[in-house]
């Protein structure tokens, strides 16, 4: 609220055991999502990846190994210049039918402009693709924006729908808005939680993680 703080937070839910079967794993600059017991490990290719990396002072963070491919492209490792979208222009919601889960993807700026994005089936048909694209240039001291994957518990479960939600974000530390928002999860299929709490004057960093197991 009083414009000196980003707050960046990203959390994992999980329907099937092998889902559930995660931790947030800090890594250089971010986290990364890694087996809980490896060796109940099942498929791995959706369910582990790079969630969130630190580009120079721009913050990336997603919902599976399109983060991989934003940094790459922001980076300019592929194509110097090209940007988020470009990136995400390469990419498609994954390929879990008949949920076609979404991909989402966020970037944080270091004056604290952020941009948020959503790929997704066309009402559940594989045969279209649509992206969208949400740039915050500016929002206002104590407002946020959250995207989730799915609208609601049906099946199969249909994508989140909509421009993302406005959000309040308060005047805490790292550790209490984590508390806050892990309690506000659902019991059951909580995994793992990360907040990170971003100075836009220093560039300084306070990051937490909870996970579920262990």
């Amino acid at each position: 609220p009083d414009g000196s703080k980003v707050f960046v937070a990203y959390w994992i839910m999980g329907r099937s055991a092998n889902s559930r079967n995660r931790v947030f794993e800090p890594i250089e600059g971010g986290i990364r999502t890694v087996a809980a017991d490896p060796a109940k490990l099942e498929d791995p290719h959706l369910i582990i990846y790079n969630a969130v990396l630190t580009l120079r002072e721009t913050t990336v963070v997603t919902n599976g190994d399109q983060t991989d491919t934003i940094a790459q492209f922001m980076n300019g490792n592929l194509f110097p210049g090209y940007s988020f979208e470009a990136a995400l222009a390469t990419r498609t919601y994954e390929d879990d039918a008949p949920n076609f889960t979404p991909r989402i993807s966020g970037v944080v700026k270091p004056d604290g402009n952020y941009n948020l994005s959503i790929l997704k089936s066309l009402d559940g048909d594989p045969d279209c693709c649509c992206r969208y694209f949400f740039e915050y240039d500016h929002a206002a001291p104590g407002v946020g924006h959250f995207i989730h994957t799915y609208q609601e518990d049906v099946n199969p479960l249909p994508s989140f729908e909509g421009e993302p939600r406005r959000v309040a974000i308060p005047q805490a530390s790292a550790h209490e808005w984590a508390q806050q928002l892990w309690a506000c999860l659902n019991a059951d299929n909580k995994v793992s939680l990360y907040v990170s709490m971003i100075d836009v004057h220093t560039g300084s960093r306070d990051s937490v993680i909870i996970n579920k197991h262990g």
